[in-house]
Parts: structure tokens; sequence; C-alpha cells
């Protein structure tokens, strides 16, 4: 099996190469981007598990580069050109736009222009910008090395340690003092508008134990984010949706307002992961983070969510997806008694026992597919021409966990003397 059977089967994975991203989860991204507006007023972000860096290529690109991808970066230069042509709002069009028209017009026909248009989308092309954002602070965290990338600021540490935190700040805000107190640490001076976390451990093939491990790492996730995150911040990771992952909606409601599970068309329809997107952080009245006492350690987040349960009122039970989520309530069960002179007594009761209480405590997320329906499936093969030669990824891995294998296989393989 050569390269050009990857590529035929992987259309993200051949587009990542033509494209220059370095590797095709940067698709997700943009996706996701496309489906939320992410990017919206965003000047500082972090993206934890960041190897190999694709995620951070997109950031760098859209946030510091100013280029656009997908929806935003279409344009209709046809109706551009009517318009410059007759005159309609003229003002519209800056001296720089005009010479950008003629540029466009000068050097392709409309002919050309429309058989590239449904490419265009589909492979996410991008129209660039000259003006670059320099208030954009962006972070990057692993425990494996990344290659620089412009404007990106990389640490190689470990999220789970309390070290970390003031490590991010110092990154982010030069002039931040790591030995405030933790209420200095919390309210930085430069909070972070989004966190973004595309980690996952290496899959074993256990679904159940694949999930777990996974749950674990977006709660190490979680917890840096709430360190560092401002009050209407963004949160985007993935997840593995297994039997009970409503439960962990419910507990990443107590901090934000919108919380949705979102599948990008360049997710594989066969795998499990998705991604959870958490809007407008709103912490709990007296909450304090922290890496020292972290959430998903003991009881604590769960009784967060019982009592929080508590405050919303028991209507019904939810039959169909809401757009906006419901919590999972069971309607209570009656039991009816007659009694003389035409008198019903109706009492109500609950059926679950005690140890059944904490299955009470569950989000029903709303899920979203993103990506527009002429992009590519991820899940299909697709024909290359005849002349298609394939490339070699753009940026190959520094330190792979997976060198040292090699390397002793290597040297099993090469004959004894």
């Amino acid at each position: 099996m050569g390269k050009s059977s990857k590529d035929k089967r992987d259309a993200y994975y051949r587009l990542a190469k033509e494209q220059g991203w370095r590797a095709r989860s940067a698709f997700k991204l943009l996706q996701l981007d496309e489906e939320f507006d992410l990017f919206s007023n965003v000047t500082r972000v972090v993206d934890l598990c960041a190897a190999p860096g694709s995620w951070s290529q997109v950031l760098s690109r859209v946030l510091i580069k100013g280029e656009k991808f997908g929806r935003s970066a279409w344009q209709d230069r046809d109706a551009r050109v009517r318009q410059q042509m007759l005159g309609v709002f003229p003002e519209a069009f800056t001296p720089e736009q005009r010479e950008a028209i003629e540029r466009e017009t000068s050097s392709s026909s409309p002919t050309s222009t429309s058989a590239s248009s449904t490419s265009e989308t589909a492979a996410g092309a991008a129209t660039t910008t000259t003006t670059t954002n320099p208030d954009v602070k962006i972070v990057s965290i692993d425990l494996q090395p990344i290659s620089p990338l412009a404007g990106i600021t990389t640490l190689r540490a470990d999220i789970t340690h309390p070290a970390t935190v003031p490590l991010l700040l110092s990154a982010l805000d030069p002039s931040y003092d790591a030995s405030s107190s933790a209420e200095n640490t919390q309210a930085a001076q430069h909070p972070v508008d989004l966190v973004l976390s595309d980690g996952a451990p290496d899959v074993t093939g256990l679904h159940d134990l694949d999930i777990y491990v996974q749950s674990q790492l977006l709660f190490a996730a979680l917890n840096l984010a709430l360190c560092v995150l401002r009050p209407g911040g963004k949160f985007v990771a993935k997840i593995f949706r297994g039997r009970n992952v409503d439960v962990l909606y419910a507990q990443l409601k107590i901090f934000f307002e919108k919380v949705i599970v979102a599948k990008p068309r360049s997710s594989r329809a066969s795998s499990v992961e998705a991604f959870i997107v958490c809007l407008n952080f709103r912490p709990p009245a007296g909450f304090r983070a922290s890496l020292e006492e972290p959430l998903g350690v003991g009881r604590r987040l769960d009784r967060m969510v019982r009592e929080r349960e508590l405050q919303l009122p028991i209507v019904a039970e939810a039959t169909m997806q809401s757009a906006r989520g419901t919590w999972d309530c069971s309607v209570a069960s009656t039991r009816t008694a007659s009694h003389g002179g035409g008198i019903t007594e109706v009492e109500v009761y609950d059926e679950m026992v005690e140890s059944d209480k904490d299955n009470g405590a569950r989000w029903i997320a709303p899920f979203i597919a993103c990506g527009d329906l002429s992009a590519f499936d991820s899940d299909a093969s697709y024909q290359l021409p005849e002349d298609y030669v394939s490339l070699d990824p753009v940026q190959p891995p520094i330190a792979p966990p997976y060198k040292r294998a090699l390397e002793l296989r290597a040297g099993l393989s090469k004959p004894s003397r």
C-alpha cells in the first residue's frame, strides 16, 4: 500500500498536505469555527495538547495573519465586478480592494472562476489579508515538542501540574508576577478568551477504557481552563461519546451557559470522537478554580451538579432533542386510591432507589453536524488524477513516542557479524 493509496482513501489527509497543514485535524477546527464563530472577538487563546501543531497553525493563520477559510473566504467575484462596473455601492470598496478586483479579473476568466468555485469550497481555500494583529497572544502546551510557528508561544509542560498555570500566565503577560497569590492567579491582568484541547489517548480498542481515559484528559483540560478563562469565554475539547457521556455534559453545564456536541464533517463517522463546544463561561458564585484541588476527583463536582438540578423546575421528560439542551429528569409516578363519596386521592412517589439518585443529574446536549455538505466525505474514497504526485507531510513529528521502538526494531533487523 503506497502513499497514493492513503491519499485516495482520506481526502482530508491529501488536502492537508496540499494546503500546508501539519495534520488533517486542522479542518475539524475550521469547520467548528464555521459553525460557532469561535474566533470572533478573540485575542488570547490557549491550545492544549497541541502537538503536532495543526490547531495552533489554524490560530496563527486566522488570528495573526488574517487569513479566511471556508464560507467566510468565499467571494462572488462576478458580482463584485458587476457592482464596480455599474457603480453600485462605490463606497463599499477601498482603493486596495479595487486593485485586487482588477488583478483578479485580469488574471482569471469567468469560465475558470465558476469551474473552480466548487473545488475551492470543498477544499477550504483561503483568502489572505496583508494586515496582522499584534495584540493576539497564542500559547500552545504539550508534553511533546512542537516545531515553531509564527506568533505562537510553545510550552512543553504538563497540563495537570499546578506549576503550569503560572507559566501559562507569564507567557501571555510577561509582566505577570508568578509569586502572587492564588486569587491574583485566577484573576490575571489579561484572561484568556478561548481554550482548545484536541488531545486524545492512544486508543486500546477497549472502548470503555478509552472513553474513561479520554474523560480524565478532558477534566485536566477543563481544570486548567477554569483557572485562566475570562467570564464569557469559550472552551472546546475532544470527547469520546459513550453510554454515560450525558453526565459529563451536566458537569460542564455548571460552568457554561451553552454546552453543545459537534461532529465535524472531516471527522470520520466510524469514530466515536466528537467535540464539546462550551460557550459563555460563567463560574458559580464563590467558586475558585485550582489545579491543586481539581474537578473530577472525589464528590465535589457531583455535589455541584445535584445542587444545580434542585434549582431547576421539573416539568416533563424530554422525548425529542432540544435545540438548547435539557435536563434529563424522569416524571414521577403516580398512585391513585378511590374513596367513598367520589373522592380520588392521587399520591406522587419516586420509584428510584437511593443508589440511583445520581443518575438523574444528566444534561442532554444538542448534537450538531458541522461542515458544508459540499465538502469531502471523510469516510469515502476519491479518484486521483493520472498525473497526481503524492506529497510528503508538511511537518513530520520531532520526537514521536514510537521513535525508540523504531530504533530498537532497526537494531534487531541488522545482521550480526
